[in-house]
């Protein structure tokens, strides 16, 4: 049994504004401290192997969402997607969300999209560029490159609606100091490419040396417990597993552990 959770406290919206300030300075001075580890080349040229790919939904309804939440996050991608699009992230360089993107506000054309904030969701410029994080993230794991800072919410706000994913496998993003960070720590040079497509966000990490091994996430302990406060909380853990071409496993590590505080009762029906 996992240790039970403190009740979520409501901070005042100065005490709120102070965070985000202070937290936002020592991003910005780990920005400065960190520069010339940075990836920030950017090539049309692909790298000529896959090493992972992943495509989702543009467009999905949630419960109690108005879809104009997702149709101003796609414009919100068009804008950000080209903004890491064919960056190389040679080895010993860092890859930084926030750091290529920049400040998602409204003088850069970015729209009102939904963020979630304190159990519930609101609108917000920038709101749905988590959707990008989020495939960058699990695209990375199923390879070698490090994730040296990954976020996730505290609170499960909607229940599971044909979920193709195990249960805490993205990663948020708040700009700028809420980021994902990913090192590459191989011999090879990787390149991350993204589009938005049609219907769907589609990526790729590609690489300089054809991949000798392969990656899959699988899900273990999996629960959701009562509180002692009356609500509801999920748990799951997330390994990662290296296989030889030839079908041997050869490691598994846990590479994710995932606690929330969730927003809606376990025993909801699935076709509610």
């Amino acid at each position: 049994m996992t240790e039970p959770l403190k009740k979520p406290m409501d901070r005042s919206p100065l005490r709120l504004r102070l965070g985000m300030t202070y937290y936002g300075l020592l991003r910005r001075w780990l920005w400065i401290r960190m520069r010339d580890q940075f990836a920030r080349e950017q090539s049309q040229a692909r790298l000529p192997y896959v090493a992972a790919s992943h495509a989702v939904p543009l467009l999905r309804k949630l419960k109690d969402v108005e879809m104009w939440y997702q149709y101003n996050k796609v414009i919100n991608l068009k804008l950000a997607a080209p903004r890491v699009d064919g960056i190389l992230l040679r080895p010993g360089e860092t890859f930084s969300y926030w750091k290529l993107i920049g400040k998602p506000s409204r003088s850069r054309g970015y729209a009102d999209g939904m963020i979630l904030r304190n159990g519930g969701f609101a609108a917000a410029p920038g709101g749905g560029l988590c959707q990008l994080s989020n495939l960058i993230f699990w695209m990375t794991l199923h390879t070698p490159l490090t994730v040296t800072e990954r976020h996730r919410h505290g609170y499960d706000v909607f229940p599971d609606s044909n979920r193709t994913q195990p249960f805490g496998s993205g990663a948020t993003c708040f700009y700028p100091h809420g980021d994902l960070m990913i090192r590459n720590d191989t011999e090879d040079t990787y390149q991350l490419c993204v589009r938005v497509g049609e219907t769907q966000l589609e990526g790729e990490w590609r690489v300089s040396a054809e991949p000798d091994c392969r990656y899959e996430i699988v899900e273990r302990n999996h629960r959701m417990q009562g509180e002692y406060w009356g609500g509801y909380s999920r748990h799951n853990e997330l390994y990662q597993q290296k296989w030889s071409l030839d079908g041997t496993l050869l490691e598994e590590r846990l590479v994710v552990e995932n606690t929330a505080i969730m927003m809606y009762s376990p025993l909801i029906e699935s076709n509610s």
